[in-house]
């Protein structure tokens, strides 16, 4: 007789960004608590705030947020036997881990603290080829087995710092399950199952395309994922909580913030070419059918260096002859600062305005600009004085929608790589133990490549009618570094047989004409009916850096969709349900 399988491990989301949802962990604990309660509160923006926090005090780097949840939250995670996995920990883990020791004892708690090190390269960046003198930050992006090791060592709470998102999921499931670390296609499903959590509401309902069909999208609970020993996974959330899981949320969070479909990560790489979804009864949806293949021998760093300073400052225009205001404003205060002129100038104009409006916001543009330069002087008071000494001389209707300020340093992001045998990864145990991880051992790619294999378009799409793009199309979109990365997907074969035949790179780029100056690749993901594209420099150097009215393409998306193009009137019948 065959031994029952293994009871799946129920692992918890309660935070996607540092700044997420305070009351999270203690709902989710309150409401149903997992086996295991993960928090992702990194990310290259944050990584940034750390490393300044860091300059002006030592003893700060990690998330401050983490440590007032545990304040009311550690003891009802211990009374239920809940283990605690984050990345909380950013620049400096260790001093986390001590501030959570030393918050236990203060609340009369006992707790077993772990903690993972050597993700920071920021003293060997001449050696392994990413800049000297030191950036503000870097980090390699680490993988989960650090983590299994301190769950292994008795763990009931894990902090890390620069981890992948994914491993936060992983590493759990692969303690529970017993996984090695040639179990390539577990890994991977759990790796799928990580990338759906790690943005918290974003996989139940927040953000959410068709966010008028969900029936309370006004506080979406928090996502759970059930991770079987095959790696395959439930996600699901608590009863009870707002928002929705269903083929179409879990669908967009997987295409947020990829690449291809090969999804590279420092244990496993994960085929989302692969990836089936079914829906598993209300509000649950099952992920099964990923292959995995060995992991690259290099890791991901991220590196964060101090750009230089920038000012800001917006005009508002009113009423007629818009762009001649825009003209004479900029002319001006380029005469202005002639003499000591910051690096660069970027404006902006935004037409919010519209003809014989019944407001006078309605009828006012915005023209911003956006000053840089490599030293504070001339993007500080000289700029704002120089825009604020046009009040009386300049346009009618002259004003600014706030003071301008004083010059603010920003940074930039790049992504580097080192060899995964030169990263020290380091898990340092409660007891005060150290295991040191090696690298993975080379191995060969085992798994065929499925294709790309797009339905046929069904006979009746040539009657078409102009319409937003949205009306039968979902999209997600956001940021790494300075790509764009812009997922869009559809509910039929029918639909993704068109999809995948018009929209093109060349249809994205009239559909979206500021993508149109930059390199983009368009990946194909049939069994999730989706199309993924990647915008190579559209946002610069990151988005501390960027001037993008969106710095980090959160709303490129829904642009794409409320664009108008011939759409076949069968698909949008389907869509509407008429």
């Amino acid at each position: 007789m065959a031994e029952p399988a293994p009871a799946p491990i129920r692992i918890g989301n309660v935070s996607g960004f540092y700044g997420d949802r305070f009351a999270a962990m203690r709902e989710m604990l309150t409401e149903g608590p997992p086996d295991v309660l993960t928090g992702d509160y990194l990310a290259e923006l944050t990584m940034l705030i750390l490393g300044r926090d860091r300059l002006r005090d030592p003893e700060l780097g990690y998330a401050r947020t983490f440590l007032r949840q545990l304040e009311e939250c550690l003891g009802l995670a211990l009374e239920h036997g809940v283990r605690i996995v984050s990345n909380a920990g950013g620049l400096a883990p260790a001093r986390l881990a001590d501030a959570i020791r030393a918050l236990a004892g203060r609340l009369g708690l006992t707790v077993r603290v772990g903690h993972i090190e050597g993700d920071d390269l920021r003293e060997r960046g001449a050696e392994l080829g990413f800049g000297d003198p030191p950036a503000l930050t870097a980090n390699a992006y680490l993988g989960c087995w650090g983590i299994v090791e301190c769950l292994r060592g008795g763990a009931d709470v894990v902090v890390t710092g620069r981890v992948t998102d994914a491993s936060l999921v992983v590493g759990p499931a692969a303690w529970h399950h017993g996984w090695g670390r040639e179990d390539w296609d577990a890994l991977a499903g759990a790796t799928v199952a990580g990338h759906v959590l790690e943005c918290g509401a974003q996989a139940t309902g927040g953000n959410y395309a068709f966010f008028t069909e969900i029936a309370d999208p006004r506080r979406p609970g928090f996502p759970v994922a059930e991770v079987h020993a095959d790696g395959s996974s439930v996600i699901t959330k608590n009863d009870g909580t707002g928002g929705a899981v269903g083929i179409d949320t879990v669908t967009a969070q997987l295409l947020y913030e990829i690449d291809g479909p090969r999804y590279l990560g420092p244990d496993v790489i994960a085929r989302f070419d692969t990836v089936r979804l079914t829906q598993d009864g209300p509000d649950r949806v099952r992920i099964s059918g990923t292959q995995g293949a060995p992991p690259p021998a290099q890791l991901k760093v991220g590196v964060n260096r101090i750009g230089g300073f920038r000012n800001v400052t917006t005009f508002v225009l009113t009423g007629l002859d818009i762009e001649a205001k825009a003209s004479l404003v900029q002319a001006q205060l380029r005469d202005a600062l002639h003499e000591h002129p910051p690096k660069s100038l970027e404006w902006t104009l935004a037409r919010t305005d519209r003809a014989d409006a019944d407001t006078e916001q309605g009828a006012s543009a915005l023209l911003t600009v956006v000053a840089k330069d490599p030293q504070p002087d001339p993007v500080g008071r000289a700029f704002s004085q120089a825009a604020v000494e046009l009040a009386l001389a300049s346009y009618p209707g002259f004003h600014l929608t706030a003071p301008p300020g004083d010059a603010s340093p920003y940074g930039v992001f790049t992504a580097a790589v080192a060899p995964q045998a030169a990263v020290s990864h380091v898990a340092v145990l409660p007891d005060g133990s150290r295991v040191s991880i090696p690298p993975p051992a080379p191995a060969a790619d085992r798994t065929a490549t499925t294709g790309t294999v797009v339905p046929d378009p069904p006979a009746d799409l040539a009657r078409v009618r102009r319409a937003p793009l949205g009306m039968i199309a979902g999209a997600r979109s956001g940021d790494k570094g300075g790509r764009a990365n812009l997922g869009v997907w559809v509910r039929s074969d029918a639909a993704y047989a068109w999809l995948a035949e018009a929209l093109t790179v060349d249809c994205l780029w009239t559909l979206l004409p500021e993508a149109a100056a930059y390199p983009t690749t368009r990946h194909l993901l049939p069994n999730l009916r989706a199309l993924n594209f990647v915008v190579d420099g559209l946002l610069g150097e990151g988005v501390a850096a960027s001037t993008r009215f969106d710095p980090q393409a959160k709303a490129l998306g829904e642009w794409l969709r409320s664009r108008h193009l011939e759409i076949p009137e069968s698909l949008l019948r389907e869509a509407t349900g008429e």
